[in-house]
């Protein structure tokens, strides 16, 4: 509730201050190009349709570039040089937009042009960050004095667990964390004694619920990674920010973005390393080209249902239950390859010569035809065009006993395509599906806009070729 609130606080603090940004620029412009003439008075200019437009078009597309930004996906403890830059680019981005849609026509020469790009960059840039500021520098203070906190359980009850708390609450200026208490985990034999209560690990979804819990920071007592992916492989389900802190080892092998330098340094380990401007620009552009793409598709779509339909029995389109963000489970659609109850011995991978698939199924498999319906999961928001392949659990289950740090994939949405459909292909078996697996991890390291726009690049190559199998 705190989070959502100090959003709305930066998003109507934006709304005021660039409103009153545009409405100051409009006035510099007014004198800067001596049009009294036009209008015959300020009044005259200002309740003009042109100006009166603009005082509704151009802050909505301000406020637009801004969540783009990336700037209201995490509104506590923000970096002040990161909160400068991002208001400095973002009004950057907003003053040449407005110069080119809308001003380029007002300069007589060159120099009053300079004036208007400087004089509305000022303007919209003081006016933004002042804002932003002031309500930064309430929500720090009020935080790091202890007025703020974020409800916290420490997952681990050992010696460990207790000198973090320790740390954490003698600190001189807090980090946020409200320690609630302490969980201990199926694997741990001994416990501290504390003030704060012990909860077993099965009361971590009801105890979450009753003390609102935000935060859950990982304190274990022995640093085994297989039973560490383990244990964050069954922390993503509850949806919250999984914090860890940053051993040696971890700051010699990943990337690790801290944006504040007080005390304990600690990796949120439920978020891939995608800045927040590529994840809304990821998610938009997976919308726009979903819908794009279930329009223009429409007519193929229709003959692959009526082919379907005439080749064999059962239903066109084919519903799966699949793993996805944060191990949630969603439903995925296919159009159908197979006969219908192919799997009414148990789930099995499907093979190049596999009986149960259909003769047409062949051919969509191939062109990877079968694939489209899934453009309604990324509208959705079950999953993205480009991410690593969402899995069954009965699978997934098989996978982490023998490739614990598969749980990583969790951190970002399923793709309809990946990089390891790309360079692997379609897996037979549970050591095929762990061979592409290093594909999907490298993915996640280097996740970025471009290394999207090479695997859908290949994934179109891959569909006219007919490789697909």
């Amino acid at each position: 509730m705190k989070q959502k609130l100090q959003i709305a606080k930066y998003f109507v603090g934006d709304i005021i201050s660039v409103s009153l940004a545009w409405f100051l620029f409009n006035l510099f412009r007014y004198h800067l190009l001596n049009i009294q003439y036009s209008f015959g008075s300020l009044s005259g200019y200002l309740n003009s349709s042109k100006i009166i437009e603009g005082q509704i078009i151009f802050p909505c597309i301000f406020l637009f570039i801004f969540y783009l930004s990336g700037y209201y996906n995490h509104p506590f403890l923000k970096s002040r040089l990161g909160e400068f830059f991002t208001t400095f680019l973002s009004t950057l981005l907003c003053t040449f937009i407005v110069f080119f849609v809308a001003l380029l026509n007002d300069q007589s020469h060159v120099y009053t042009s300079y004036k208007l790009i400087l004089g509305l960059f000022g303007i919209l840039f003081t006016c933004v960050y002042t804002c932003r500021a002031i309500i930064t520098q309430r929500a720090t203070f009020r935080i790091h004095n202890r007025i703020w906190g974020f409800n916290t359980l420490i997952i681990g009850a050992g010696k460990k667990a207790q000198n973090l708390v320790y740390e954490l609450n003698h600190m001189q200026k807090s980090m946020g964390y409200k320690i609630i208490g302490y969980v201990r985990t199926d694997d741990q034999q001994e416990c501290i004694s504390s003030d704060l209560p012990i909860f077993t690990f099965s009361e971590l979804p009801e105890k979450i619920k009753e003390f609102s819990i935000e935060e859950l920071i990982i304190a274990q007592e022995h640093h085994n990674r297989k039973n560490m992916h383990k244990l964050i492989n069954s922390l993503y389900p509850l949806g919250l920010p999984i914090q860890i802190e940053a051993s040696e080892y971890e700051m010699l092998t990943s990337r690790i973005k801290l944006s504040n330098i007080y005390g304990t340094p600690f990796i949120d380990i439920s978020i891939c390393s995608l800045s927040d401007c590529q994840k809304n620009i990821k998610r938009l552009l997976d919308v726009i080209l979903s819908v794009l793409a279930l329009i223009i598709l429409s007519p193929l779509f229709l003959f692959l249902a009526i082919k379907i339909k005439t080749g064999s029995k059962g239903p066109v389109i084919f519903k799966q239950q699949r793993i996805g963000y944060r191990r949630k489970e969603f439903t995925l659609y296919k159009f159908r390859t197979m006969v219908n109850n192919a799997e009414k011995n148990g789930p099995a991978l499907s093979n190049e010569n596999d009986s149960r698939i259909t003769p047409f199924g062949h051919v969509m498999r191939k062109y990877r035809l079968d694939e489209l319906p899934q453009f309604w999961n990324v509208i959705k928001g079950d999953m993205s065009i480009v991410g690593p392949r969402p899995e069954r659990k009965y699978f997934i289950d098989q996978l982490i006993r023998r490739a614990p740090y598969y749980s990583l994939l969790h951190q970002v949405r399923p793709g309809i395509t990946s990089w390891g459909m790309v360079k692997f292909g379609y897996a037979r078996n549970i050591d095929e599906m762990i061979k592409r697996l290093k594909y999907e991890i490298l993915y996640l390291e280097n996740m970025s806009l471009l290394v999207d726009l090479k695997i859908i690049i290949y994934t179109v190559k891959t569909v006219l070729t007919g490789k697909g199998i």
